[in-house]
């Protein structure tokens, strides 16, 4: 089944705010807080952590990517927010 284009910014701007998954075309990967997004879609994370082949590498605290970088970016689950629901059961 066919998925219909999505508008990036305002996908974008809908994530800001919130936990994110960067992968970047080399491969590397960078969970974070998306902070802001600028017109050219550049990217600001907060409490950002590299991954490498999907092991950590290490918390880089808050970074910059530039947009032409970026393969693909995705929100996910906060995690204090699934610990939570695990809490609850």
């Amino acid at each position: 089944m066919a998925q219909l284009p999505l508008n990036p910014k305002p996908f974008l701007n809908g994530l800001t705010g919130k936990n994110v998954m960067v992968k970047l075309k080399w491969g590397m990967e960078y969970k974070g807080l998306l902070v802001a997004v600028d017109g050219y879609m550049n990217l600001q994370l907060e409490r950002s952590q590299e991954f490498i082949d999907g092991e950590l590498t290490g918390s880089l605290g808050e970074i910059l990517i530039r947009c032409n970088n970026v393969l693909y970016i995705r929100g996910i689950e906060d995690e204090d927010d699934a610990d939570d629901d695990t809490m609850r059961d």
